[in-house]
């Protein structure tokens, strides 16, 4: 397969998301579903739609909000801003404004963001009522002194909120849990990449053969989104019961570096092993950040907090706090590349890869086998001529029935894909055995 080949659909999957205006509720949020599924092209993802009101936990299913146009116009009938040509200039969840002011007056509704003067800011306020807009701080200090008419046509009504969700069933019931948020409007990085990927991502798990584990995959608005649904249809239960690994997704698609923001108790299986890949993979580099639970911002607050406590990760390119174009109109489809996107794609199949060939092996031999009788030893020995052979040596070496492949790879500091492949070879040629450990996935 050519090179950044996933990346490139990735790529072209966000594209087509990112002009979709989306909230926590609404049509947006369904559009971004229906595109999902119809690229996914698996009729078990299915929509779910949970009532205004509905209570889940500390928190209430609000209202849902439809907007159709918004902008500010000056006294001669000319548009300073419209939300046609970029939908951040609308606070999100905005009450409807039909009104004309000075623009001391309008200054009250107008939000900049002054360290960034060129950029529109993004901003909500779903939970309390108001209505307002966004321009970048030298359009607002340009602007003459005269009256403005601001303009939003808009409503809150009782509806629903949106959740998409796929189960893939595997040989076990436990499983690994994957998601994302889709509940911001245009902006690259922080909202089209996660979903992208994870479209992606399903396609890997799909294509698996003889899947050891079952696969949820959760496309939700973040926060209230994942919040109603561990408080719905009894998923908290079920994944208490069953989620050994989780991963959550998001601004994964720029090109600078790696990050992962480990879970509240910072050692479980899905620590490790996004650790142990983003340590060992030789396209990483070691270009990576980790955070303890105290640097989470995402969706993994909810997934990790008291009372839920699932083994859950968060993986990013750049975190969300940590570039300068975050919530921002400067977060386009500049920020977003093909290889940045493959990057993110190649470390989550590795880690699907090790959870799901994640073993305990012994060697069947007390000594190191002939591997030249089993052609995996240079016929010739010679000085510098030993090849794969030495990494080979190494994996058996710590066979011994107490490491599992993921301690392999740590201490090896080789790349999974490498080890996997050594294991694979020796077990065609029954060198070793598989062990069950008490204890170990």
């Amino acid at each position: 397969m050519n090179a950044n080949t996933e990346g490139k659909k990735i790529y072209d999957l966000a594209a087509k998301l990112f002009p979709i205006y989306r909230s926590i509720t609404g049509d947006g949020v369904r559009e971004t579903l229906r595109i999902i599924k119809l690229y996914i092209q698996c009729d078990d993802f299915q929509f779910y739609e949970i009532p205004s009101g509905t209570v889940a936990f500390d928190w209430i299913v609000p209202d849902e909000w439809k907007i159709r146009e918004a902008y500010i116009e000056n006294e001669n009938h000319e548009r300073i801003i419209d939300f046609k040509n970029n939908n951040l200039h609308v606070v999100g969840y905005s009450i409807p404004v039909d009104k004309w002011v000075n623009l001391d007056e309008l200054r009250k509704y107008v939000f900049t963001q002054e360290e960034q003067p060129d950029i529109i800011p993004y901003v909500t306020s779903y939970y309390s009522k108001r209505c307002g807009f966004c321009m970048s701080a030298n359009q607002l200090n340009m602007l003459p002194k005269g009256n403005y008419h601001m303009y939003i046509d808009s409503e809150l009504f009782s509806g629903s909120l949106t959740y998409g969700e796929l189960f893939i069933r595997g040989q076990s019931d436990k499983e690994i849990f994957f998601t994302t948020y889709i509940c911001h409007p245009s902006m690259a990085n922080n909202e089209c990449s996660g979903p992208a990927l994870l479209s992606e991502i399903i396609k890997y798990v799909k294509s698996l053969k003889d899947r050891r584990y079952s696969y949820r995959f959760v496309f939700a608005p973040e926060t209230i989104g994942a919040i109603t649904y561990l408080a719905t249809h009894n998923h908290l239960v079920t994944l208490k019961n069953n989620v050994i690994a989780g991963f959550n997704l998001t601004c994964v698609g720029d090109n600078r570096n790696y990050t992962m923001i480990e879970s509240r108790r910072g050692n479980t299986l899905a620590d490790k092993v996004l650790l142990t890949v983003l340590n060992t993979d030789e396209k990483v580099s070691g270009n990576y950040k980790k955070y303890d639970y105290l640097g989470r911002g995402s969706d993994e607050r909810q997934y990790c907090s008291p009372g839920v406590d699932l083994p859950f990760v968060t993986f990013c390119r750049t975190r969300f706090y940590d570039y300068p174009e975050y919530h921002t109109s400067a977060d386009d489809m500049s920020l977003v590349t093909p290889d940045g996107f493959q990057g993110s794609y190649d470390v989550l199949k590795c880690a699907i890869d090790l959870i799901e060939n994640n073993r305990t092996y012994k060697n069947v031999f007390p000594c190191e086998p002939q591997l030249g009788r089993h052609g995996l030893y240079p016929t010739v020995s010679q000085k510098g001529r030993k090849g794969s052979a030495g990494d080979i040596q190494n994996v058996l070496a710590f066979l011994d029935g107490n490491n599992d492949v993921i301690s392999i790879c740590d201490r090896l500091k080789r790349p999974v894909g490498t080890v996997l492949e050594i294991i694979y070879k020796l077990k065609i040629n029954n060198l070793i055995e598989e062990v069950q450990v008490d204890g170990v996935i």
